[in-house]
């Protein structure tokens, strides 16, 4: 059985921090330290990018990404051991230190299953070894609700000019659908990262593609965008769901005319009433969905094709008859909605309430944030800064016909399944707490004068946020992008540093001096740049360790490193943090990945940060509240060096 320490065996980890325990991690330190040729491994390696002009401005640099890379057993037990010499008491961290170098040496089971991985990683089919097992056991084979469990959201800022939120839509379609040509057509720039080009593979399931709940373990399919047949948008009102399609005649629809085709949708939905929530049915554990599924599909002859026309449209437009105003009320409207008026297997589906304010829901499986953020970035950037072609006036409208309600068969089953689902929805709901911390006190530029990384900086932020408010350190996830490889996704940068640790320890003892609590910062904020960055080069523990128990042959029983204690206890996320900023949005977040633990999705901005704090019932509000102390706090701190004070 896995040991999760409670607050007061947190505590007696504080006291344990003994000189015999710092002298003898020391020791392991140095028993495992790396060559400088291993140490250099695991920086970005150097890459020829040769250009195929003839896959397309987005996937020109595709083929020649390098693939990802397996770091040496070494690397990632020394990164593995450091991450948690100061997570468990010092008898549990020598007895894990044994069982690593157990694992590791000649005779222990590391060597094979690492001689088993780096075939795999240079077996010329295979273009990124973790991809297929990641996607499974992440997404696919995950058996947890979509939504609140996988999905995420993004919310836009307000823009005034929108009389109605037909307007509102319209304008987004059009924004959507000129992102959307880039991709199909391949014409989009790749995104960079330090100038490297990254992964774009993952952009061709933003579109016309949908995820299928299956037994056991869901799959994804996606549709072409050439057939008339899928291009429509999917709107959704009132529980109804309309297909419109945006070109007609071989000519995209205007704003003008997608306007008009919105307002008749509202106006039908509002007049007809709720429907059937048949989008609830993708809201419920993935198990049962499968169930829904069949039944929906056999409660009628045509509702098969039905549920493809849904499955198969270029996107979603959710037109929410609610007005949420606060950041907190616009993040749930936006993160889960009520678990109705959506459909949750879609990738992309844009919200637009009453009131116009518009956010966006990710289904998380085949992509990750950066592809979609890159698209309500543009969709934003284009809309507010008017580059974009709205087509035709009003006045040159062509007369349309009216977008059709997909009108599924509803039977006794049916029924019982929504109302199933939607109770189960709202339980599921019920548990979580979420709060919003728009910190306007300072941003990244303020961060950037006390020379330090803005992301790191508020990782310590957490750090420090966390300690006040138990007492002790936890496991502290952030994502990573992997993106520069080939089919990249992400990797664990384990945040929760001994220096992160040195430094909160200081930060609030007042037998320490400011000069040393901001040098114990600045080696927190150093540790926790290598690490980020050494993850993002693919040289990350978490990841490699993955892999290595995926290739443990299923009739043996798994070697000890992977059942000791440790492993299974810092790898459990109490805080899983991640970064995706834009100046358009107000609003970014997901869930917890552990019932004791916070999701903490952030945005960076020049001058702002802002934080969606995310538990189950684990006072979400006196978290976000703690997280903007402590920023305060080291802002206060750090000021005392530099002549120039933070803006308080």
């Amino acid at each position: 059985m896995l040991r999760v320490l409670s607050r007061s065996a947190g505590n007696r980890q504080l006291s344990n921090m003994t000189k015999t325990q710092t002298v003898s991690r020391s020791f392991t330190t140095s028993r495992l330290a790396l060559n400088a040729s291993a140490a250099s491994a695991s920086k970005p390696q150097e890459n020829v990018y040769v250009e195929d002009l003839s896959a397309g401005k987005m996937l020109r640099f595709q083929e020649s990404l390098p693939k990802l890379p397996v770091p040496t057993l070494e690397q990632s037990a020394l990164r593995y051991l450091k991450s948690v010499s100061h997570l468990v008491p010092p008898d549990q961290f020598e007895h894990t230190t044994e069982v690593v170098k157990k694992f590791i040496s000649s005779s222990g089971e590391g060597p094979e299953l690492q001689k088993k991985l780096i075939a795999k990683a240079s077996d010329p089919k295979v273009k990124n070894w973790v991809y297929d097992w990641w996607n499974s056991a992440a997404y696919m084979a995950y058996r947890d609700p979509v939504v609140p469990y996988v999905s995420y959201f993004y919310g836009h800022k307000d823009d005034k000019r929108y009389a109605t939120p037909e307007a509102k839509a319209a304008a987004i379609s059009t924004a959507v659908l000129s992102f959307k040509t880039l991709v199909d057509t391949k014409q989009l720039e790749p995104d960079y990262m330090r100038k490297r080009p990254m992964c774009m593979d993952s952009f061709k399931w933003m579109f016309n593609a949908s995820r299928v709940a299956a037994p056991g373990e869901d799959y994804s399919v996606k549709f072409s965008p050439e057939n008339p047949e899928h291009q429509t948008i999917a709107v959704l009102r009132k529980n109804r769901i309309y297909i419109l399609p945006h070109e007609v005649d071989g000519k995209q629809l205007s704003t003008a005319e997608l306007e008009s085709q919105f307002e008749k949708i509202i106006k039908d939905a509002d007049a007809k009433g709720l429907g059937p929530a048949v989008g609830s049915l993708s809201s419920a554990n993935r198990d049962d969905c499968v169930v829904y599924r069949k039944h929906l599909i056999s409660a009628g002859p045509e509702n098969k094709a039905l549920l493809e026309k849904l499955e198969s449209s270029s996107f979603v437009i959710a037109l929410d008859d609610a007005a949420p105003e606060s950041y907190t009320e616009r993040a749930h409207q936006f993160w889960h909605g009520d678990g109705q008026n959506r459909f949750y297997d879609k990738p992309c589906q844009f919200i637009v309430c009453d009131n116009k304010v518009s956010g966006f829901m990710g289904e998380h499986s085949m992509m990750d944030g950066t592809p979609t953020c890159t698209m309500n970035d543009y969709v934003c950037d284009v809309l507010v800064n008017n580059k974009v072609d709205h087509g035709s006036s009003a006045s040159s409208s062509r007369d349309l016909a009216p977008p059709q309600e997909l009108e599924f068969a509803i039977n006794d089953t049916l029924i019982a399944d929504i109302e199933a689902a939607k109770k189960a929805f709202t339980e599921v709901i019920a548990l979580h707490e979420l709060d919003v911390n728009a910190y306007k006190n300072y941003g990244k530029e303020q961060v950037k004068q006390f020379k330090a990384s803005p992301d790191a900086w508020v990782q310590l932020s957490f750090q420090l946020a966390y300690y006040r408010k138990y007492g002790y350190v936890r496991p502290t996830y952030e994502s990573a992008t992997t993106r520069q490889y080939q089919l990249g996704r992400t990797e664990v940068c384990r945040s929760c540093t001994p220096e992160a640790f040195a430094f909160v320890k200081a930060m609030d003892d007042a037998s320490v001096d400011a000069s040393t609590k901001i040098k114990l910062g600045r080696a927190a904020l150093t540790a926790h740049v290598a690490y980020i960055n050494s993850a993002t080069a693919g040289f990350g523990c978490d990841r490699h360790f993955f892999g290595l128990k995926n290739l443990v042959d299923k009739s043996k029983p798994l070697p000890a490193f992977f059942t000791d204690p440790t492993f299974g206890f810092s790898s459990t996320w109490i805080m899983s943090t991640s970064q995706l900023s834009s100046e358009y949005f107000n609003a970014y977040g997901w869930s917890q990945v552990t019932d004791e633990g916070y999701g903490i999705a952030y945005m960076i901005n020049k001058h702002d940060f802002q934080f969606n704090v995310v538990s189950k019932k684990k006072d979400s509000p006196g978290m976000a509240k703690q997280i903007g102390n402590a920023l305060d706090d080291m802002a206060e701190l750090f000021s005392s060096e530099k002549p120039v004070k933070a803006k308080l």
